[in-house]
């Protein structure tokens, strides 16, 4: 049996990529803040809080995209795997290295954290199409306006429903973020369904900016996990 070769789609490439910049915009912030270079409320300001939620629905959504189309004609499970190790491997790394920076504020279930969970519970869904549009505003609606205290105990806080927000750098729980994704299930399908939205993964990007873009979207997780230490070490010789 022949292996399923990785076809990359370069719009999808490119919008994750901007995906990437906008992250690497808002860490850059939010490190001047830290190093008391630049003021911003990141917690109580709307711009940022809208900010945040924004890229992180656009990585998301292109998660679920991604998911049905690396799985069209079936699943490459040896590819899978290899990218799960990664995943789980990077998200170690990252709980380990901002316990020792951020002591109790240490990430403990970020945006990495949840990728890997939600790969994983997206098998389940990638046989559905429009049901995956209800599930994901179901998903949605459940983790904005439900909590209870049952998931406030430590080992249920990666599901979210909590009554409140846990002390940490970065928390994207299940719910409702597992919604975003869905819904970039939905999106996926539906561009493959569509005679005249398929075309769309047909494109190819012809300027300079374009292709870095896509570019630097072909090697999004290497420049999440590179940008941080090296912004974090240019402002603090910077300030030394």
């Amino acid at each position: 049996m022949k292996p399923v070769t990785r076809q990359r789609f370069q719009p999808v490439d490119v919008m994750r990529g901007l995906a990437i910049v906008l992250m690497v915009v808002y860490h850059f912030s939010y490190d001047l803040n830290y190093f008391g270079l630049a003021s911003f409320d990141f917690y109580e300001d709307r711009f940022w809080l809208n900010a945040r939620t924004f890229i992180l629905s656009l990585f998301l959504l292109l998660v679920g995209v991604s998911l049905i189309l690396a799985t069209r004609n079936r699943i490459n499970w040896r590819a899978f795997r290899k990218r799960l190790l990664v995943l789980i491997f990077c998200s170690a790394l990252i709980s380990v290295s901002t316990w020792f920076v951020f002591d109790e504020r240490m990430i403990f279930f970020g945006v990495l954290h949840f990728i890997a969970v939600a790969s994983v519970f997206g098998l389940l869904f990638i046989r559905l199409f429009w049901l995956n549009a209800l599930l994901g505003m179901a998903a949605i609606i459940m983790g904005v306006y439900f909590s209870n205290p049952f998931f406030d105990q430590p080992v249920l806080q990666w599901v979210g429903l909590m009554t409140f927000k846990p002390t940490t750098e970065d928390y994207v729980p299940l719910l409702p973020w597992f919604g975003a994704v869905l819904f970039g299930m939905f999106l996926g399908k539906l561009l493959l369904a569509s005679q005249s939205l398929s075309s769309i993964l047909a494109w190819q990007a012809r300027n300079p900016l374009t292709r870095l873009l896509a570019l630097s979207g072909r090697h999004s997780l290497l420049i999440y996990m590179v940008h941080q230490p090296l912004l974090l070490g240019a402002l603090w010789l910077v300030t030394r």
